[in-house]
């Protein structure tokens, strides 16, 4: 992982991405994006905690298991907790608008 400290997410962004270089583990991301939204959806409608955890199950499950047996790398999260959090949102909005290839 880079040793350099990032002060705005512009400039982390790049490197966020080339933390995601490999198809699969952008495609585990994704899926566990949309899993994401699928359990607050579920969490809204029906006001069971549960799907909280459920959430974060599928958001960091489906992202490590993408960093470890395919990226072959630490997630960023570990020492960019809010610009990762961010990284992982935006880098699922270009997915959808076609900025980033799946």
């Amino acid at each position: 992982m880079s040793t350099e400290r990032f002060s705005r997410f512009a400039d982390f962004y790049p490197f966020y991405l080339s933390e995601h270089s490999n198809t699969v583990c952008r495609r585990l991301h994704f899926v566990g994006s949309t899993l994401v939204l699928v359990c607050l959806w579920q969490l809204f409608s029906t006001g069971a905690l549960v799907w909280l955890l459920y959430g974060l199950l599928c958001g960091y499950g489906f992202a490590w298991i993408g960093h470890f047996f395919f990226e072959k790398n630490r997630p960023a999260t570990f020492k960019y907790p809010l610009y990762s959090f961010i990284g992982d949102w935006v880098m699922y909005a270009d997915i959808w608008r076609g900025r980033v290839k799946l």
